[in-house]
C-alpha cells in the first residue's frame, strides 16, 4: 500500500490552518509530491477503472495530504478520461468537503473542459444549481484556466443562480471568477458588476483589477 512519511513538527499548525478539520501527515506541497511523485506517475500506467479505484482508496485515508494525491492522480490523467468518469469524479467535491479539495478538483474539470469545450456544457449542468454550495462553487470557478473560450453566458448563469447566497465560499468564488476574467475582459466584467446586485465581498474582490 503506497504510503507517505510524517513530519510531526507541521501536523499540528497545517491542521489548525484547516480548522482542525483534518488529520495531517505534516507534509507541505513540495514535500508531498516529491513523495508522491513515483505514485503519481505509474498511475498513468493503470487502466481508468484502476484509477478510479486508487482514487477512491485514497480518499478513504485518514491524513488530508491522501486526498491531494488523489486529484494529483486525477490530474495526471485527465487527459485519458470520459465525461462519464467526470462525471464519476464530481462525487468527491461532496466527500470531506473544504475548499483546499474542492479548488483543487476544479483544476481537473476545467481542464477537461479545455480539452472537450462541446462537453462544457455537459460538464456546467453537473454542477449548476446543485443542492450542495461546494458544487455550486465549481458551476462558479470552473472556466478559470480560460480567457478567449470562456462561456460568458455560462458564468452569468452561475453568478445570478447564487447573487444573494450567504455562503462566504460563494461569495468568494463569484469574486474570485470576475477578477480572473477581468485580466482578459475588462470591459464585460465592469459591465457585469454595474447591472448586477452584487455582494460587497464579490465586488470588492470581483474589481480589484479594475
Amino acid at each position: 500500500m503506497f504510503k507517505m512519511p510524517e513530519n510531526k513538527e507541521n501536523q499540528a499548525p497545517m491542521e489548525r490552518y484547516m480548522r482542525n478539520q483534518f488529520k495531517f501527515l505534516g507534509l507541505k506541497t513540495p514535500q508531498r509530491k516529491a513523495a508522491s511523485k513515483d505514485f503519481v506517475r505509474e498511475s498513468k500506467q493503470l487502466s481508468i477503472p484502476e484509477v478510479m479505484r486508487e482514487i477512491a482508496t485514497l480518499y478513504d485515508r485518514e491524513e488530508r495530504e491522501y486526498q491531494y494525491v488523489a486529484i494529483d492522480i486525477a490530474y495526471a490523467n485527465v487527459k485519458r478520461l470520459s465525461f462519464a468518469d467526470i462525471q464519476t469524479l464530481t462525487q468527491y467535491i461532496q466527500v470531506k468537503s473544504w475548499w483546499d479539495t474542492v479548488d483543487t478538483w476544479r483544476k481537473v474539470f476545467g481542464t477537461f473542459v479545455v480539452l472537450h469545450p462541446v462537453e462544457k456544457r455537459r460538464v456546467f449542468e453537473l454542477f449548476y444549481q446543485h443542492p450542495n454550495f461546494w458544487m455550486r462553487r465549481v458551476s462558479i470557478i470552473l472556466q478559470l484556466l480560460e480567457k478567449n473560450t470562456l462561456d460568458t453566458d455560462l458564468l452569468t448563469k452561475a453568478i445570478v443562480y447564487d447573487i444573494d447566497t450567504d455562503e462566504f465560499f460563494i461569495q468568494k468564488a463569484i469574486g474570485w471568477a470576475l477578477r480572473n476574467y477581468s485580466k482578459f475582459n475588462p470591459d464585460w466584467v465592469r459591465n457585469f458588476v454595474a447591472n448586477h446586485d452584487l455582494s460587497k465581498l464579490a465586488v470588492r474582490e470581483g474589481t480589484k483589477y479594475l
